[in-house]
């Protein structure tokens, strides 16, 4: 959960509405806008493993949206998990990297989105949006859309 989720209590004042945006299949920018550590408790194609839970903002003429992705953190993953990270600019081909969630929040890139259509408990068909893959950036997107900590070349050892 972020740090603004929270438990409402039976008297509480609500105002949030639902902003669910069901976006058309295809390509589109987007911003990470938050990430969570989590656990994925196992199913039959992967076992139990730490898992990135992503928000995706996206803004298309359409609406906007928000889709969360998960990156589970397992070596029969680490195809998907580099996509992601050459996808933000964070990875380059054929290099080795040491994931810095810390450096997520705020990157940008580009994603193709799906519809996925699927049944609720009740039985009711049901669409969301999902991430179909990342696409990598061009050189020039690359050095635009680093985090500012990033660009000014600090390293601070032991800090991940």
């Amino acid at each position: 959960m972020s740090e603004f989720e929270k438990e409402l209590g039976w008297d509480d004042v609500i105002e949030k509405e639902s902003d669910f945006t069901l976006l058309p299949a295809g390509d589109y920018d987007f911003t990470i806008t938050g990430f969570e550590r989590a656990r994925h408790e196992g199913s039959e194609k992967l076992p139990p493993c730490n898992k990135a839970v992503v928000s995706i903002h996206i803004d298309a003429p359409e609406g906007s949206t928000t889709i969360q992705h998960n990156l589970f953190l397992h070596s029969k993953c680490e195809g998907m998990l580099s996509a992601f990270f050459i996808g933000i600019g964070q990875k380059k081909h054929g290099e080795p990297l040491r994931m810095n969630w810390n450096n997520v929040i705020g990157a940008k890139g580009r994603c193709k989105v799906y519809i996925d259509t699927w049944k609720n408990k009740n039985g009711e068909e049901m669409q969301s949006n999902r991430i179909k893959k990342f696409y990598e950036p061009s050189p020039a997107q690359t050095v635009s859309q680093a985090p500012a900590s990033s660009q000014a070349g600090v390293f601070t050892p032991g800090k991940f």
